[in-house]
């Protein structure tokens, strides 16, 4: 709010009770020689309250959901903005004024370039062309999403000359105030990398350094407005090298895929490794369990039989040359003769040991 200059006439009132009474006297002359001065009074004061009540009623207004109202009272804004929803008061001009604006709604403003509700996107290259960090030359598209945070920053801190190809008006800091500020923010995350970390690699760093740098200088300003997201668009060289660019980002992207099929390779050949590895392991775990069990019953074998022999060395060793013949003679009826001793020994074919009976050998 501006007040009028020095050298200005001063505004005259709205509301004159004075000229109002005058031009009621002028109309209701005739009737009050007839009703007398007392019933004119009258008449005047009953209008006059008719009139305030007719003013008074111009000042009841709603909040809907998501909306919020910034009060004012002969130009001063009034407290806070009021955020409970439905009906209110306040005083109807031009003793006050109040703005009801929705607070909740995303809002949108695009960097570099302007579309329109078919779809046509109109580059807007003052705004897109910046340097990065290395002295190259990049086109960025950007939008920003926001919203307004406090109603009463976002009316009366800022006096912006507005956007109107936007359709902003003066006196909103989402004019020019927001769309230089994020040009300038934008221009100094690029400046400060190369144009490969905006091209491909840091996309998502870009974005978040400039939605930073961009809340800073609004909040600096005590625009209120928040800051929800910054958005690249459509990130490329300038025309004139663009195929050079592009011959140089697919080459990347090759890169980029041969090395995941790489990493994907590696990933499917190697736990196979590591089972099959495992499973060898194993077996022979198993095999060593097996050997030593077998030698260890053999030697347990070959004690029990030690212990036998020394006992009894003679039928010992009968018994281990019968059991080792009916190994290399299975199933067949065998007769020993042992000049050792008498009977002669048969042998018969499920291995029993049957005397001979006495008499002259065969």
């Amino acid at each position: 709010m501006f007040s009028p200059g020095g050298g200005q006439p001063p505004r005259q009132p709205e509301f004159d009770l004075n000229q109002i009474l005058g031009r009621l006297s002028g109309i209701f002359g005739g009737t009050g020689g007839r009703l007398g001065g007392g019933n004119l009074v009258i008449l005047v004061l009953a209008l006059a309250a008719l009139i305030v009540i007719v003013w008074a009623a111009f000042g009841v207004y709603t909040i809907s959901p998501g909306e919020n109202a910034s009060l004012r009272l002969f130009g001063s804004v009034q407290g806070d903005p009021k955020t409970d929803e439905g009906l209110d008061w306040w005083w109807p001009a031009p003793v006050g004024n109040r703005d009801v604006l929705l607070v909740t709604e995303t809002r949108r403003m695009e960097l570099g370039f302007r579309s329109n509700d078919a779809a046509v996107i109109t580059p807007f290259l003052e705004e897109a062309l910046m340097i990065s960090g290395d002295l190259n030359i990049v086109d960025v598209q950007m939008v920003v999403q926001y919203r307004i945070s406090n109603l009463n920053n976002f009316l009366f801190n800022v006096d912006d000359p507005g956007e109107p190809i936007r359709g902003i008006p003066d006196g909103r800091p989402d004019g020019r105030t927001l769309k230089d500020g994020a040009e300038a923010a934008l221009r100094l995350v690029v400046g400060q990398r190369s144009i490969d970390d905006v091209l491909v690699r840091g996309r998502e760093e870009v974005e978040t350094d400039t939605r930073e740098r961009l809340q800073a200088i609004l909040d600096e300003y005590r625009a209120g407005v928040e800051i929800i997201s910054v958005q690249l668009q459509d990130v490329k060289a300038p025309e004139e090298v663009r195929d050079a660019f592009d011959d140089v980002l697919r080459g990347r992207q090759e890169r980029e895929t041969r090395i995941n099929q790489a990493l994907a390779y590696e990933a499917d050949i190697i736990p196979r490794a590591r089972g099959e590895a495992q499973r060898i392991i194993e077996a022979s775990e198993a095999f060593k369990r097996a050997r030593i069990e077998t030698a260890t019953g053999e030697a347990q074998r070959f004690e029990a039989v030690l212990a036998e022999y020394n006992s009894s060395p003679q039928v010992t060793r009968q018994r281990l040359y019968l059991e080792a013949l009916e190994n290399v003679l299975p199933g067949v009826s065998k007769i020993i003769v042992d000049p050792d001793t008498d009977p002669v020994l048969i042998l018969g074919q499920d291995g029993s040991v049957i005397p001979a009976p006495i008499g002259p050998n065969p």
